[in-house]
């Protein structure tokens, strides 16, 4: 019995092995070396101890239930045949898994996924057509071989698993038990708010070696559980004219005019501080609410003081509900759809142009800031992918820190910006211009923060984040770069205030954006519509820097173009402008909200934008025959 218990260490460290040995075969063949096996390696120890979790969890199981004290269970000639059957499946499992990951790259230039499924299982003959017989005749010896082997390495483990023993004790029982269910922990990652994905195992500017660190096999079965037609959903029209309906109605009607309300330097362009908050709406901002004392206070006397001293956008709406969504939107100037975190799919966010590769090409550096998880819905790899060069999250500070179930609260995330920063200025600073990202995560549920000046949890929560913003915008002012500075505070979805709230109404979706610092030139109240989508295309239009290629984001200050605000809940479609607010439930199949003086105006305009956007996304990422 005890010998069972060994069994089950040996095999879960067993494809844990057999996973590393992978990754210096995937480096000789396309990194052109063995420089970052190290870093690769442990970068991608979580998933290989994920899937060797996942792979050791039978024979766990059927140790354990072949050592109960049940005489059906005592046959050991079939637990013997039993587990050489699963090892030999699984052999050839990962070993198919190795052998496709590492003669496909070349071709794809991805990790392995679902695509090799889609393809065998549409055409075999197609997706066989390209190989050579001596690539093939190749795949199928290294196949033969590498599954041998492991099949070998369990053998050996176990050829004497089930030998006749009259030890009887119930506490190995007890332990294979234990070792059965702490599986659990290397299969999801741990206990934290994100559970395993590929993001976990990127860190490095390099794509290939971001690639050599995932694990196949897993990236595989990520890829099957969340793959997607999108090209097949919402399906309003056809697709001619959907593309017509799009095009007309973003046709310029007139002169580009863009109005500038920053002052620009070509040669010193701006540091852009671009604050994210959570869970902030344009309801917060003019919420009163009793203090400690029973005194009626604003929520956010901070960003509402930042508001009248800046540039404020006074009809801006969010893009989606939750952060993995905004962040698509706020980043890459794309409208995130409700129903698929695209943050989930690398391959193609990784395809979609981005705020911050534009902002790269002008020489700025880029940072991130976050206090909580960064390899949550693959946030990683999804900045890492737009050139994120320093990331910051919660592992970058003491375990003492980490006080919230989010992480680290914000004015603990700000006093590491401002500390940065102190050592920048105190150190000679470069000449070149930085973006720097600081997402906030404490107005977040369960709304428990260090502070305490209003009655209302949830509303102190977002008194505490404003006090935190307003704080560190004061704290910028003295700097040396402040009139060099532009700071743009922005929500990162719709707001989480009033609770229970009905997300097919327009002023859910309506949240502030703010824009300050030393290089505005004067407050002013912009009312043009807007979503989130739009800030990089306005962004990059007052740097001076083009941005064509982001098909879905829109100048806020070129006069010459519609402008609208689109939105997307879960499951339906907002669209306004001057004429029509429109709310389309696609579940219901009709319209929920139609207001205006042009009322039934945007109901095909919404959908169409839809359907074309999951168009653009079928088709992002995807490989060119």
């Amino acid at each position: 019995m005890k010998k069972k218990i060994f069994l089950i260490v040996a095999t879960f460290v067993a494809w844990t092995l057999t996973f590393m040995l992978q990754k210096p075969v995937f480096l000789l063949t396309y990194a052109g070396g063995l420089s970052d096996l190290l870093p690769v390696v442990a970068h991608g120890l979580p998933l290989d101890l994920s899937m060797a979790g996942y792979l050791t969890a039978l024979p766990a199981l059927l140790l354990l239930l072949s050592d109960l004290p049940i005489a059906a269970f005592r046959r050991t000639q079939a637990w013997r045949w039993a587990l050489a059957g699963y090892f030999g499946l699984a052999s050839l499992i990962v070993a198919l898994s190795f052998v496709a990951n590492v003669g496909l790259y070349g071709y794809w230039r991805f990790p392995l996924d679902s695509t090799v499924w889609f393809f065998l299982t549409t055409s075999p003959a197609d997706a066989l057509a390209s190989v050579g017989w001596g690539e093939g005749l190749l795949g199928l010896v290294g196949t033969a071989m590498v599954t041998a082997l492991i099949s070998v390495v369990f053998h050996l483990l176990y050829r004497d698993a089930f030998r006749p023993c009259n030890e009887r004790k119930r506490w190995p029982i007890v332990i294979e038990a234990l070792l059965l269910a702490a599986l659990f922990l290397p299969i999801r990652g741990g206990v934290t708010v994100s559970s395993m994905n590929t993001g976990k195992a990127y860190f490095s500017q390099r794509t290939v070696i971001n690639h050599a660190a995932v694990n196949p096999l897993f990236s595989f079965m990520e890829s099957m559980s969340h793959q997607e037609d999108f090209a097949s959903q919402y399906r309003f029209m056809d697709d001619v004219r959907a593309h017509f309906l799009v095009y007309d109605f973003n046709k310029p009607t007139g002169n580009h005019n863009t109005t500038n309300v920053v002052n620009i330097d070509r040669n010193n362009l701006p540091d852009v501080y671009l604050i994210i908050l959570e869970s902030f709406s344009d309801t917060v901002m003019k919420a009163r609410t009793p203090d400690m004392q029973g005194r009626m206070a604003e929520v956010t006397p901070q960003l509402n003081a930042l508001k009248r001293e800046g540039v404020y956008f006074s009809r801006f709406y969010a893009n989606s509900f939750r952060t993995d969504r905004g962040l698509v939107s706020i980043l890459q100037g794309y409208p995130a759809p409700s129903t698929v975190s695209l943050m989930k799919y690398p391959k193609k966010t990784a395809a979609i142009p981005s705020l911050a590769a534009h902002l790269a090409k002008w020489s700025y550096k880029l940072q991130y800031y976050y206090g909580g998880d960064a390899d949550f819905t693959n946030m990683r790899s999804f900045l890492i992918n737009q050139g994120f060069e320093d990331i910051t999250s919660d592992v970058d500070f003491p375990v003492a820190d980490r006080l919230s179930k989010w992480g680290v609260p914000d004015h603990l995330l700000f006093a590491h910006v401002k500390d940065r920063l102190t050592a920048y200025y105190k150190n000679a600073p470069t000449n070149y211009p930085y973006l720097r990202v600081i997402q906030t995560s404490s107005s977040h549920e369960p709304f428990d923060v260090p502070y305490h000046r209003l009655r209302d949890k949830t509303l102190n929560a977002f008194a505490y984040a404003d006090s935190c913003v307003g704080n560190f915008v004061s704290w910028l002012r003295q700097s040396p770069r402040w009139k060099q500075s532009l700071v743009i505070i922005v929500p990162d979805h719709l707001g989480a205030w009033p609770k229970n709230a009905d997300n097919f109404k327009p002023w859910r979706f309506h949240i502030p954006m703010i824009w300050t610092g030393g290089c505005v030139k004067e407050p002013c109240v912009i009312d043009t519509l807007a979503s989130q989508q739009d800030l990089a295309a306005t962004l990059l239009g007052q740097l001076g820097i083009d941005a064509n290629d982001m098909t879905f984001s829109k100048d806020i200050f070129d006069a010459a173009i519609p402008h609208y605000a689109f939105f997307l809940m879960n499951d339906g479609i907002g669209l306004i402008d001057r004429g029509n607010t429109m709310i389309y439930d696609n579940k219901l199949g009709r319209t929920v909200v139609d207001e205006g003086a042009e009322k039934g105006k945007n109901l095909r305009r919404g959908q169409a934008l839809l359907q074309v956007l999951f168009d653009d996304i079928a088709h992002r990422g995807t490989q060119k025959k």
